[in-house]
């Protein structure tokens, strides 16, 4: 939703997990204290943050923090299902595909290009786009 590429591990293998953050360049987030101890963590070989705390706002604002990303929001950008940058397209291009009121309230229109998942501008996405407001420009010292 912020516009960073994400992937959301559901495995039980936390090898497997390693290797795709350390082929890929990623951080994991995780509550697993056992995952902060592995060698490959301890050595700096991968980046991972322990996430404290079970309340989702607090723990949004503590990747923020640690990963300095407070002023680098860039929402919208790619597909929630597929991390593939949005590709605008116009109203003729998508009539047949969203539900006629959402055609006759909404002019912006994006395009996943891998999944073909369509987005727009609708409630959904002004619920998200104010939700996200809390995060940017924010002090850990309001918390």
């Amino acid at each position: 939703m912020a516009g960073y590429d994400t992937l959301f591990f559901n495995g039980s293998n936390d090898s497997q997990m390693i290797a795709i953050a350390k082929d890929e360049g990623r951080v994991i987030l995780t509550k697993d204290t056992q995952i902060m101890k592995r060698r490959v963590v301890t050595s700096g070989r991968i980046k991972a943050i322990l996430i404290r705390g079970d309340e989702s706002e607090r723990q949004m604002l503590q990747v923020i923090d640690t990963l300095g990303l407070s002023s680098f929001f860039n929402p919208f950008t790619i597909c929630l299902e597929c991390n593939q940058p949005l590709m605008g397209k116009n109203k003729p291009q998508v009539k047949s595909r969203v539900p006629p009121y959402v055609f006759r309230t909404q002019d912006q229109y994006m395009e996943c290009p891998n999944c073909h998942r369509l987005y727009w501008r609708g409630t959904h996405w002004q619920a998200m786009t104010e939700r996200l407001k809390k995060f940017s420009h924010h002090s850990t010292e309001s918390l």
